[in-house]
């Protein structure tokens, strides 16, 4: 009887006791950690909705769903480009510092154990899906730049060829192993130059060369749903824990303080915004704030796990501050057409938060110092990886830009502008009046 109740024991520790599982290399999958990274790749997950709910909201009403599609479509596109070929392009082995080898095509040894390199306490298998989602959301992220006036097949041959040429070579120089940003101490805890960069910039170099929508600057062009704009910025908000404190690949102490961070961050750029909106045009809008809390969601990023939450607030007050200037100032005196404001968020502070980074970080927090702890070559740094995001964004969105345009015109027609793309490339309506069945959408 003793022995069955030792039997009965040892049962009862297998299924609640944390268990661990040896990878290869002596390495052990912890499944508090593993709990944890499945739960921040399904908020990263919900970010690309709620970018799509974000977007949709701001364009008008005949243009809603081909906006929405944008972003969900790459749910699908993303995905599978990441499974065949892009995980092991950009974590694989080091080629020239740049991009990473073919070995895991297919997923082909990427397995449930860990991998010293990049999880040594979660399944390599997990790393990989929770990369995924940072993949799929960047260039979800570009579609604001040239939504109501991009055709479809356009659409989805560039992101194809984006995210094979510039995503996932800098995802690689900057997070893979060998990778020559990585090794030249460029800091970028979440995705600052890799995904906020790359994507407001490229979305702003793509924009140039569609043109502007037709009667921009004549027309009225105001969002045609605000609650649903401001439901995605909180979806993002939301799903922005899973971004940033995710990055920490385990449940610890820079996990807390990342998730501490950014909300801190994004509270201030909401802040920021607001004030700045209210001195400039006389009222505060709920559009300025869900905005302004975006812009602090995004210069936190690449220094979530870095610096301090004092720090954070002012690196989201300026944020806040420097994007509303470059939607309401910058690109009006220039005249582009940054339809929906991707280089002006993301783009814009993308770049403060990674020159932030360099400013700001502590070595308490997560092993560097920064400008104001006494390493000023820190900003320095951050600078070439700035530069470096640039560059190959604007060069290779110009190229993919003219190449999609040899098989596929680039815009719609005049006539397909007009009607709006829902009906004109989906044939669909996003409020259809059901006026005999006696009620409307």
């Amino acid at each position: 009887m003793k022995k069955v109740w030792v039997l009965l024991l040892a049962i009862i520790c297998m299924l609640v006791l944390p268990v661990a599982v040896l990878g290869a290399d002596g390495t052990v999958v912890n499944s508090g950690d593993t709990s944890f990274i499945i739960l921040s790749a399904a908020l990263v997950f919900l970010m690309t909705p709620g970018l799509g709910l974000f977007y949709g909201g701001m364009v008008r009403k005949k243009n809603v769903l081909s906006t929405v599609m944008h972003s969900f479509i790459l749910l699908g596109v993303s995905s599978v480009l990441w499974v065949l070929v892009g995980f092991s392009l950009a974590f694989g082995t080091d080629h020239g510092g740049i991009i990473g080898s073919l070995e895991w095509i297919g997923l082909s040894g990427v397995g449930m154990e860990p991998n010293g390199d990049y999880s040594s306490t979660i399944p390599f298998l997990l790393f990989m899906a929770f990369q995924m989602m940072f993949t799929i959301i960047t260039p979800a992220i570009i579609s604001g730049s040239v939504a109501e006036r991009m055709r479809f097949p356009a659409f989805l041959g560039f992101m194809v060829l984006w995210l094979l040429i510039v995503y996932y070579p800098l995802a690689h120089s900057v997070w893979g192993v060998g990778g020559f940003l990585r090794e030249m101490g460029a800091l970028d805890f979440a995705g600052g130059t890799v995904v906020h960069i790359s994507s407001g910039v490229t979305g702003l170099t793509a924009a140039l060369i569609l043109g502007k929508r037709k009667g921009h600057g004549k027309e009225p062009m105001a969002p045609h749903q605000l609650p649903m704009t401001v439901l995605g910025a909180g979806l993002l908000w939301f799903g922005w824990f899973g971004f940033n404190a995710g990055s920490a690949l385990g449940a610890n102490g820079v996990a807390a303080m990342a998730l501490v961070t950014t909300n801190t961050s994004a509270a201030a750029g909401a802040l920021a915004w607001m004030a700045t909106e209210w001195i400039h045009r006389g009222k505060p809008t709920i559009l300025g704030a869900a905005s302004g809390a975006i812009a602090g969601l995004v210069a936190i990023t690449p220094g979530a796990g870095f610096v301090t939450p004092m720090s954070a607030i002012v690196i989201g007050l300026i944020g806040g501050a420097i994007c509303y200037f470059g939607v309401s100032v910058l690109k009006a005196k220039l005249g582009y057409d940054d339809s929906l404001d991707a280089f002006g968020c993301h783009g814009l502070g993308g770049i403060w938060g990674a020159l932030a980074t360099g400013i700001f970080a502590s070595a308490s927090v997560g092993g560097t110092d920064g400008l104001l702890y006494g390493n000023g070559a820190q900003v320095g740094i951050q600078a070439i990886s700035v530069v470096v995001t640039i560059v190959l964004a604007v060069l290779a969105t110009f190229v993919i830009m003219k190449l999609v345009s040899v098989f596929t015109p680039l815009r719609v027609t005049a006539e397909e502008e007009e009607i709006g793309l829902d009906l004109s490339l989906h044939g669909e309506e996003a409020y259809p009046d059901f006026i005999g069945s006696g009620y409307l959408l």
